[in-house]
C-alpha cells in the first residue's frame, strides 16, 4: 500500500478519529471532499488520497451519487495489528496544525525508521474525550512508549488516571509542546518566555507602546507566550493593559469564523499599533482581519507570529518564530529511545528546552501614533 505525505496522513488521521467517534452512532456517512478540504485546509486530492487509503482498508464504503459512509462492521472489529517484532510506539497528536504534526512526524522517523520502528499515530483533536479513547484502547497493546501532545494541558486534565497507569507499567513517556505538570514525564518544549522577549523586544525597539495579543487560555504554550510578554512589557517600561489581550481557547483559534471576534477586537483598540499572534492559524486570521480593515502591515499596523508552521515565512515576510516541529520530533524520538533502552520512566535529565529560532522579516515597522 502506497505511503501517503504529510498532509494527506493528517487528513488519514483526521478521519480515522472521526470514524472511531462515530462508529457507535447511527451517523455513519463521513463529510465531504469539499468540507474536509475546507476544514483541513488541504487540496481535494490531498483529501481523496486519505479517503482512498482508508476504503482501501475497509474502514470506508463509497456509494457512487451518495457519499462516503463507514463501514460499522469493520469500524467495530478493527484493531490494532502486531508490530512484527519492531519497537512499538505511540504518537499522540492534537491533529489540528497539519503543517506543524508533518514536520515533526518526519524529524520522528529520522531518527526512528519503519523497518526498525512501529509508529502507530493516534488523534486527539484536542479533545479530553478522544485522548481518554485512546489512551483506553493502547493501554494493553504492547506499547514501549509514547510520544504525545497533551491536550488543553492548562486546565486540569481529566485522564491523569490513565497516564499512572501507562506509569505503573513502566511504560516511558514523553511530552512535546503541551505537557502535564501534575506527571514526572519529561518533554521536549520552545523556550517561551525567552522567545516572547525577542518577539515583543523588536516591536518596542521600534517604539511599540500599544500592543495588542491574540492567545489561548487552554494552551499551556500559550500562556508561557503571554507570561513572555508581560515580562517583556514591564522588563522596557510599558504598561500592560488588559484590554490590549484578546483570550481564545483551542477550538476558535482553528474557527475561521473568530475572525469576526477578532475585527470587533480590533475595532475597540484605535491606538493599536501592532499584534502579536500566539500560533500561525491565529496569524492567519488577523492577517485577514486587517486587510478587510484596510490596513496594510506593517505601515498601518505590525505584525509578530510565534510558532509560525507554515514554510514560507520567508516569502510572507513575517516576523516570527519559526515553528521547530522537525527538530522537536527529533529530540523527542532520541530522548524516547534512550529511556526505553534505560528503562526510566520519569524525568532523569530527558527533558530538552529548545531556543527560539526568531526569523525577522518585514512585518515591524515604526510606532506612528
Amino acid at each position: 500500500m502506497k505511503e501517503l505525505d504529510g498532509k494527506a496522513e493528517m487528513v488519514y488521521l483526521w478521519v480515522r478519529a472521526y470514524i472511531e467517534e462515530n462508529k457507535f452512532s447511527s451517523n455513519t456517512k463521513i463529510p465531504s471532499e469539499n468540507t474536509l478540504s475546507r476544514k483541513l485546509a488541504v487540496s481535494r486530492e490531498t483529501v481523496r488520497r486519505a479517503l482512498e487509503r482508508l476504503t482501501q482498508e475497509g474502514l470506508l464504503l463509497r456509494v457512487k451519487g451518495s457519499g462516503t459512509y463507514i463501514d460499522k462492521e469493520a469500524a467495530l472489529s478493527w484493531e490494532l495489528g502486531g508490530s512484527g517484532g519492531k519497537l512499538k510506539i505511540g504518537l499522540i497528536l492534537q491533529g489540528q496544525d497539519g503543517n506543524a504534526n508533518s514536520s515533526l512526524m518526519e524529524g520522528i522517523r529520522s531518527i526512528l525508521p519503519p523497518d526498525q520502528v512501529d509508529l502507530r499515530t493516534f488523534l486527539t483533536d484536542n479533545k479530553f474525550a478522544n485522548e481518554r479513547h485512546c489512551l483506553q484502547t493502547v493501554i494493553n497493546q504492547g506499547f514501549q512508549g509514547f510520544i504525545v501532545d497533551g491536550v488543553k494541558a492548562s486546565l486540569l486534565n481529566p485522564n491523569l488516571d490513565c497516564y499512572q497507569k501507562i506509569y505503573q507499567k513502566r511504560i516511558p513517556v514523553i511530552f512535546y509542546n503541551n505537557y502535564y505538570k501534575n506527571l514526572r514525564c519529561p518533554r521536549v518544549v520552545v523556550n517561551d518566555l525567552r522567545c516572547a522577549q525577542e518577539l515583543i523586544g523588536l516591536l518596542i525597539r521600534e517604539g511599540h507602546r500599544n500592543i495588542a495579543g491574540v492567545f489561548v487560555s487552554d494552551n499551556y504554550q500559550s500562556i508561557e507566550k503571554f507570561q513572555g510578554m508581560a515580562a517583556a512589557l514591564q522588563e522596557n517600561g510599558v504598561a500592560y493593559q488588559d484590554d490590549y489581550i484578546k483570550w481564545c481557547v483551542s477550538d476558535e483559534a482553528h474557527d475561521p469564523s473568530f475572525a469576526r471576534s477578532i475585527d470587533r477586537f480590533l475595532k475597540r483598540l484605535p491606538r493599536c499599533t501592532a499584534v502579536v499572534c500566539c500560533n500561525y492559524m491565529l496569524y492567519q486570521l488577523v492577517r485577514q482581519v486587517l486587510e478587510k480593515q484596510g490596513k496594510r502591515v506593517p505601515e498601518d499596523c505590525s505584525l509578530v507570529c510565534f510558532d509560525y508552521s507554515s514554510d514560507d515565512w520567508e516569502a510572507e515576510g513575517v516576523t516570527c518564530s519559526v515553528h521547530q516541529g522537525y527538530r522537536i520530533g527529533q529530540e523527542v524520538a532520541s530522548r524516547l529511545t534512550r529511556m526505553i533502552r534505560n528503562r526510566d520512566c520519569d524525568d532523569l535529565g530527558y527533558t530538552c528546552v529548545l531556543a527560539p529560532e526568531i526569523f525577522v522579516g518585514r512585518s515591524i515597522g515604526p510606532a506612528i501614533r
